[in-house]
């Protein structure tokens, strides 16, 4: 929130973005945009506004918002209108969503040092859902990861995350699942916080508040609770996959 449009799409640009000074009011404007609508908002000016389809796949509740007063509008010679449709997932704020949680990676890992990378599921609508791998060396790490992520700007309205270890690829569901399925004891390795929650969830009991959940699907290790031997991964060697590619043919199987 505190990052400045302007600097971020530098950023993004890789080179500082040219302006121009608006027409009537004292701001300045990328020189390349194709519609400028200048004016002003008075945060105590407020009017309803909704309900609208929204990326979640249901109506967002009416409200009220700041009003905006246009003083100006201004556009290149045949603008382009830049817009997106929202609805029910996948749209194409989704595509626009997993290009963020890409870009945004290598700062959440400056952040949070011990995750390894994570994942937006379509399903999840941006902030249902966050599955995060972690390289795991010390008891209940993967705790302190779920308090600092709920801790991480925007990332605090994540709802339910996941957190496996630095093997299990997280960008495939079913292997994530599979782990929460395996590793997972439900009195042991869920655990509950409370805090701010997007305003668009409508299953909170309040308005943009309610409960978290974190659910630790790492192997456990002493220290963890009452923590039996885990067994290890069933995986097939290389050697035994390398002959099997070369021999495939003899198989008569293909």
């Amino acid at each position: 929130p505190d990052i400045s449009e302007l600097l971020f799409a530098g950023f993004l640009c890789g080179h500082g973005i040219d302006l121009v000074p608006c027409k009537t009011i004292p701001l300045e404007v990328p020189a390349n945009a194709e519609i400028v609508v200048e004016g002003w908002v008075d945060p105590q000016d407020r009017v309803w506004e909704g309900p609208f389809g929204d990326h979640t796949g249901f109506y967002s509740w009416a409200d009220q918002y700041p009003s905006f007063e246009m003083t100006a509008m201004t556009h290149r010679r045949d603008p382009v209108m830049p817009a997106t449709i929202v609805g029910y997932p996948p749209q194409e704020d989704y595509y626009l969503g997993k290009a963020t949680e890409r870009i945004f990676l290598p700062l959440l890992k400056i952040l949070i040092p011990d995750i390894v990378d994570y994942d937006l599921p379509m399903w999840g609508a941006f902030h249902n859902f966050v599955f995060v791998s972690i390289r795991k060396e010390y008891p209940l790490q993967a705790r302190r990861v779920m308090s600092a992520i709920w801790g991480a700007g925007q990332m605090a309205f994540s709802k339910i995350l996941v957190v496996v270890d630095h093997d299990v690829n997280v960008h495939d569901e079913q292997e994530v699942m599979f782990m929460v399925g395996a590793n997972v004891d439900p009195r042991r390795d869920i655990m509950y916080v409370d805090g701010p929650i997007d305003i668009l969830d409508h299953a909170s009991p309040y308005y943009a508040a309610g409960s978290k959940m974190g659910i630790d699907a790492t192997r456990k290790i002493p220290g963890e609770g009452l923590v039996r031997e885990f067994p290890e991964r069933l995986t097939m060697p290389e050697e035994i996959e390398r002959l099997v590619d070369r021999r495939w043919s003899e198989y008569g199987l293909g």
